[in-house]
């Protein structure tokens, strides 16, 4: 009868230390003293080199499944966080936006229909100072009669340049020059800012009648005599 080949027992020992270094740190599927042996190298080796190695490397192969096994879970897990991180900027994003456009129509409700241009132009009208009487600005002479406070003496350069502008204005017919307007327009800035740095002089009353006239006074520069 042929006996059967063996491996070296030398040759087994090393297949075995190799597969233990490998099986370091994979949770252990055999003990010391039972499933390959009773006690390496202490007491003998149970299995002949052939069967050693066999062990050896279906231990490596379940090693790796367990270790595909591992990574393929944790892939899964951070797919799955990464979904629903997606899913909740999604929905962060819509509830942002639609946030805003509730408030967008909440604001147009409020305000009302836009306003035509019949209307901006009635209402520029409503706003802006009003015109001089006939007393006040002569349209004839150009003379113009300035309230008390204006005829502080403080004013007097800016009251004798407006008398000298309009009295040429007067003196054309009347008519609108831009360069007269641009004129009247700088000396009245000036006689406001002058008005406004010595405020605290005049009553309340007196200094609004004052500046409204200013302001009237500006306006008739940019609107035919009369």
């Amino acid at each position: 009868m042929v006996s059967r080949t063996r491996f070296p027992r030398t040759f087994g020992i090393i297949i075995g230390l190799v597969v233990s270094v490998m099986l370091a740190n994979v949770p252990a599927v055999a003990q010391w003293g039972g499933g390959w042996g009773h006690g390496f190298g202490m007491g003998g080796w149970s299995s002949t080199a052939q069967e050693g190695a066999a062990m050896g490397i279906s231990q490596v192969v379940r090693s790796q499944g367990y270790a595909n096994l591992k990574n393929s879970e944790a892939a899964k897990n951070w797919e799955d966080a990464k979904t629903k991180e997606i899913d909740n900027r999604m929905k962060w994003t819509e509830t942002y936006f639609e946030m805003r456009k509730t408030n967008r129509d909440a604001r147009a409700a409020e305000a009302g229909p836009p306003v035509t241009q019949e209307q901006a132009i009635r209402l520029a009208k409503m706003a802006a100072p009003p015109r001089l009487g006939s007393t006040q600005l002569d349209p004839v002479t150009g003379h113009i009669e300035y309230p008390p406070v204006l005829q502080d003496d403080i004013f007097r350069p800016y009251r004798e340049e407006l008398d000298k502008l309009f009295a040429e204005r007067a003196a054309s017919g009347g008519s609108v020059q831009y360069e007269e307007i641009r004129r009247i327009g700088d000396t009245v800035s000036k006689f406001i800012d002058v008005l406004k740095e010595n405020v605290g002089n005049y009553a309340a009353g007196d200094y609004g009648r004052a500046r409204t006239f200013l302001d009237s006074l500006a306006r008739e520069s940019r609107l035919p005599a009369g």
